[in-house]
């Protein structure tokens, strides 16, 4: 069966239910989107903030390839798992994003049986949240325009407008812009793009506030653009940032759901981690800190973008320290990073999988003596891997000391994580942990660029051109030096050029540009030839996608 297909058999429990006999709190505090999902309100939160936190797993995986790894899949199994063997846990993961719904993923709540369900919900309008996002976010440029229209009172430079439209769907036509055409009563004609919302920094900010105060001060603290002066303009300056917070107050509440197993599931914000920080919201995973024993949570990506930006950004920004990591790792997925052609990655290729392992090994070093963090390796195994793959991965990273779990959590659920859920708790309980940053705040923007690079993408070094470069020593000299560094680069190697698989060395990491983000807190590095508006692939999962004669959802993946 089909991963829809198994989820539309499974019969879930009411979310009020669940909220009750797992997490112990009562119907008073959730606000229902029907009976399978619900917001939890945020007088709730606050109510929790006494209580002690639960324990804070990372999911993170090696470079992604067309050969699939199961991040979130492996988060839901695990979460299950904990709770098999009498651990109170709870996941906590992004909301997908409908432009890779309907592009190439087609679905990204989990598969097989460890699943979040409704899985249609979740992977297409859910709770609305992202809809919202995108609101306040066009909310501001049409403030933007409309104030240039009726005098500019700010004096603002439409050549120096920085601030985009967002839309949540793969739309490579919109990347560039010309707006206000059609004579003067339309506005100043100007060029414009749009962005997905998954790289907005209103994501960002959504998922980076602790509360709906410190939501619209950042939101106020967001720069548009620049007068003629060149002095910066930001939402505060145009008066926007209280109606932004209004459309993004309901959405702020984090979202309840549960998995094919009944356990619960918090799933609230989504930003990519190729093109943004990639992590669900700060709010959520504290909540669930308060709620459960154990948080699992899971980081877009290869561990190079995802990890290293929940490290180095999330949780520097919440005060958070992961107690352990969970490294995704399948043997096609390896097999594809040591050379095999895709459509020979269920046959069995040792040598392959052995050049392939150099990506796994890399990810696994950064974790354990870049981050100092303990680090379990768990196999998301399929039925066409053979034992002796299985014991060449295995063999391989325990003569490097690395602990290695097999898991089928997929074709088993819960059941099959086990396994590898008692060999993390084995984990948080007994290995050490020294988790540190890959740079300190102190360091320069340029010097956290070229750290990032030459630390995690063992790159020989960092170029720019000189526009850019000045950009940087200018944002510098503005007092934006201690922001935390957000990489934008392919999500398919540890260089900007996605065709470099497995481990490369020597390579050198080019910044095509540079965005502040003022109201995030971070400083975006666009890198290689990554875009913030993704295009559809040529076969997009949209043809597939359909509703059939008893109206139900098919062709989700």
């Amino acid at each position: 069966m089909t991963d829809i297909e198994i989820a539309q058999q499974y019969s879930p429990r009411k979310i009020v239910e669940v909220a009750q006999e797992k997490l112990g709190f009562s119907e008073e505090h959730l606000e229902p989107f029907g009976h399978y999902k619900a917001k939890i309100s945020m007088n709730f939160i606050e109510s929790l903030q006494e209580r002690p936190d639960g324990k804070l797993i990372l999911v993170t995986a090696i470079s992604p390839t067309p050969a699939g790894e199961g991040k979130t899949t492996t988060s839901v199994g695990l979460t299950d798992g904990l709770n098999r063997i009498g651990k109170k846990a709870i996941a906590c993961l992004r909301e997908p994003s409908l432009g890779p719904c309907f592009g190439m993923k087609g679905g990204a709540a989990g598969g097989g049986y460890a699943q979040v369900v409704p899985m249609e919900d979740i992977n297409l309008h859910f709770t609305g949240d992202f809809h919202a996002i995108a609101l306040a976010n066009n909310l501001l440029s049409a403030i933007i325009d409309n104030h240039i229209f009726h005098g500019n009172e700010l004096d603002i430079d439409p050549r120096r407008v920085t601030w985009k439209r967002v839309v949540d769907m793969n739309d490579r036509a919109l990347r560039e812009i010309t707006v206000s055409l059609g004579g003067v009563s339309n506005g100043c004609p100007r060029t414009d793009g749009f962005d997905i919302v998954v790289a907005s920094e209103v994501m960002a900010i959504f998922c980076l506030s602790m509360s709906l105060k410190e939501l619209k001060e950042r939101l106020g603290n967001i720069i548009i653009g620049y007068s003629r002066a060149r002095k910066a303009v930001t939402a505060r300056d145009l008066n926007v940032h209280g109606a932004m917070t209004v459309l993004l107050k309901d959405a702020f509440k984090p979202n309840l759901v549960q998995t094919l197993e009944g356990n619960p599931a918090i799933i609230h914000g989504g930003p990519f981690a190729n093109i943004a920080h990639g992590c669900n919201t700060i709010l959520a995973t504290k909540t669930g800190l308060k709620l459960a024993d154990y948080v699992v949570t899971e980081a877009g990506f290869g561990a190079d973008l995802g990890a290293e930006k929940f490290l180095d950004i999330k949780c520097r920004k919440a005060g958070l320290k992961p107690d352990a990591v969970v490294l995704v790792a399948t043997i096609r997925a390896l097999k594809y990073h040591g050379g095999a052609e895709l459509s020979a990655l269920t046959e069995e290729n040792l040598q392959a999988l052995e050049n392939g392992l150099a990506n796994l090994e890399r990810h696994v070093s950064n974790i354990k003596d870049q981050f100092r963090l303990p680090c379990v390796v768990g196999i998301n195994r399929f039925t066409f891997d053979t034992d002796a793959e299985i014991e060449l991965v295995r063999s391989q990273l325990m003569k490097k000391g690395v602990k290695v779990a097999e898991s089928t959590h997929w074709a088993n659920g819960g059941k099959g994580a086990e396994v590898l859920a008692q060999m993390v708790v084995d984990c948080i309980e007994n290995d050490e942990n020294d988790f540190r940053f890959s740079y300190e705040d102190g360091a320069s923007l340029w010097e956290k660029m070229e750290m990032i690079a030459r630390k995690i993408y063992r790159a020989e070094g960092v170029s720019a051109d000189a526009k850019v470069r000045k950009k940087i020593e200018k944002l510098q000299q503005d007092g934006f030096g201690h922001f935390p560094v957000c990489v934008a680069k392919t999500q398919y190697s540890f260089s900007s050029d996605a065709k470099l698989l497995g481990a490369p060395t020597g390579h050198v990491i080019h910044v095509r540009e540079v965005r502040l983000s003022a109201g995030a807190e971070f400083v975006v590095m666009i890198c290689g030839d990554i875009m913030t508006m993704p295009g559809l692939p040529k076969k997009p999962a949209a043809n597939v996608i359909d509703l059939n004669e008893d109206g139900k959802v098919t062709g989700l993946f």
